[in-house]
């Protein structure tokens, strides 16, 4: 999941227009009648959030509050390029004022019982359920997936809150007689005041992983989403509002690189969860650390598909080709790279007839396979490395450079593309984040697990078979953190713990499951002796205690 807001510093040109130089564009200009009346229902729904020009607010103390803020970005539709919202650079004191709001919440949240956490778990959850369309149509507007995967989104990140509800045994406590009338238990109690920093492609699915985690251990958590779609993240605050989550539990504030400074700065700020990417992810981690914060952070990856002559075809080449196609290349378990493995090489023509069947449009058209990338910016540095892969001898051998899409003549399209390298080419050694797939031939298993291992990045890789015994040597010896078998995308699910490991990742906690306990939770040990003999008035000892 990458490419954070932190990653990059918006332009004066955008950081500085105000809602008065912005409000000269006709709103919801560009947009069809099908997306305008999803924008405008959207609008007219939700407090906090705008999808039809005016501004989206920071959610303060349980409540939606206009910024004071003199620098505004836009958020635009990315098939159209039309003016949606502006999120504010949050203000210094607005910022404190969602810092003191959480601390002053967490002297009484944390003192609440785990039962009660636990209701406005079961209670979000069903409202996460009963809003899912307002979501979806939220992501698809400001981010531009599909509306399946618009809902695939807000799946993920439901099934972290279902995992959320089982707090009363995670959070179980552990205790000994140590000696003779001697105890000693060990609990997991909050940190306090917490922060999330969420990146652009997963708007629903990464607040949450932490707006849970966090709230059913105890602590308050201020969130940041991305300024690029901040949508659906002011309506899951609006959602824990209505599930009856206490003024300040949760808060919600935009910007961007002075935002996430003030995170990483903040005294009261006790944890960090990042996903992003790389530049981000490594400021935010070595920048919050030094400030005495645990911190988690994902970043970058990139993720190989090893394909075996002996796997089953068609499961094999339409993994690789959803996985790498899928919400236009823009996640962070991508299979960017297919690595075919002695005669299965003579599968690439096959796989070229897959992707160059995939539908390219807006993403609330029928039958749509994949929308566009995220911004004018992302799309010019994909078109970018794929150019770059001719420069260096690669071949094309399906180019999505020059898509063109009917109605949509100003969005970010780029229709999927597959490109012929080897591992000296840039476009093998940065990760693209946009709908490419680089194709490397192995003439062994062994060679393939050698590539895959010598990349710096470490979150998923995938391996196509029908031997047991070949699958089990790739599982042992590839050193990558999330493994699929016959599996494309093997992110586990909350009951485990996300795993991804070397460049991917920095913090040995991960984002849910037990590791998410871990993370949002410090022991507190406590030794304690009650002798049986006081129980019973009976003479005190006055002998240094011997423990026996």
């Amino acid at each position: 999941m990458l490419r954070s807001p932190a990653s990059r510093i918006p332009t004066s040109a955008i950081c500085k227009r105000t809602y008065a130089t912005l409000s000269v564009q006709p709103p919801l200009r560009g947009l069809n009648s099908v997306v305008r009346e999803k924008a405008e229902k959207l609008s007219r729904d939700w407090k906090g959030t705008s999808a039809s020009g005016e501004n989206t607010t920071n959610f303060i103390g349980g409540e939606f509050v206009q910024s004071k803020a003199t620098q505004w970005i836009e958020v635009v539709d990315p098939s159209t390029q039309t003016l949606l919202t502006r999120v504010p650079e949050t203000t210094n004191t607005e910022f404190e004022q969602a810092v003191e709001a959480a601390s002053e919440a967490f002297k009484t949240w944390s003192q609440s019982t785990v039962l009660t956490r636990q209701r406005f778990i079961f209670e979000l959850q069903r409202l996460i359920r009963e809003n899912a369309d307002s979501l979806a149509a939220s992501i698809v507007l400001e981010q531009g997936k599909t509306v399946p995967d618009a809902h695939g989104d807000i799946l993920r990140g439901l099934q972290v809150v279902e995992h959320a509800a089982s707090a009363p045994s995670l959070l179980l406590s552990e205790k000994i007689e140590v000696s003779r009338d001697m105890d000693t238990e060990v609990r997991k109690v909050p940190l306090g005041v917490t922060s999330a920093i969420a990146p652009f492609n997963f708007p629903a699915m990464i607040p949450l992983w932490s707006i849970p985690m966090a709230t059913v251990t105890g602590n308050t958590l201020i969130l940041k989403p991305s300024e690029r779609d901040p949508g659906a993240a002011m309506i899951i605050a609006e959602l824990c509002q209505r599930a009856g989550l206490p003024p300040g539990v949760i808060n919600v504030v935009h910007g961007t690189v002075p935002t996430v400074n003030a995170i990483c700065d903040h005294p009261s700020i006790k944890a960090i969860s990042f996903v992003g990417g790389d530049r981000a992810g490594r400021h935010i981690y070595e920048r919050g650390t030094k400030n005495g914060k645990r911190v988690q952070s994902n970043m970058g990856a990139k993720n190989h598909a090893v394909i075996l002559p002996d796997a089953n075809k068609n499961l094999a080449l339409n993994s690789v080709v959803g996985a790498a196609f899928g919400a236009a290349g823009q996640r962070c378990m991508a299979l960017s790279v297919a690595i075919l493995v002695g005669d299965a090489q003579a599968w690439l023509a096959d796989l070229v007839n897959l992707a160059k069947n995939l539908k390219v449009g807006g993403g609330f058209e029928k039958d749509v396979d994949l929308g566009p990338v995220i911004s004018p910016a992302a799309k010019d540095r994909i078109l970018g490395l794929i150019g770059s892969a001719e420069q260096e001898g690669g071949k094309i051998h399906l180019d999505g450079r020059h898509v063109m899409v009917s109605g949509y003549e100003h969005g970010n399209f780029i229709g999927p593309t597959i490109i012929e390298a080897n591992t000296s080419m840039k476009c093998y050694d940065q990760e693209i984040f946009g709908p490419v797939l680089v194709v490397i031939k192995a003439n062994t298993l062994d060679e393939g697990i050698q590539i895959i291992n010598q990349n710096r990045y470490g979150n998923g890789t995938a391996i196509f078979t029908q031997s047991g015994a070949t699958a089990r040597k790739f599982e042992h010896d590839v050193n990558v953190g999330q493994i699929g078998i016959n599996v494309p995308i093997p992110v586990p699910l909350p009951m485990f713990s996300w795993s991804g490991n070397k460049a991917s990742a920095l913090g040995d906690l991960g984002f849910y499951g037990k590791s998410a306990i871990e993370f949002y939770t410090q022991k507190k040990t406590t030794t304690s002796l009650w002798k049986a003999e006081d129980a019973l008035n009976s003479r005190a000892s006055v002998h240094m205690p011997t423990h026996h």
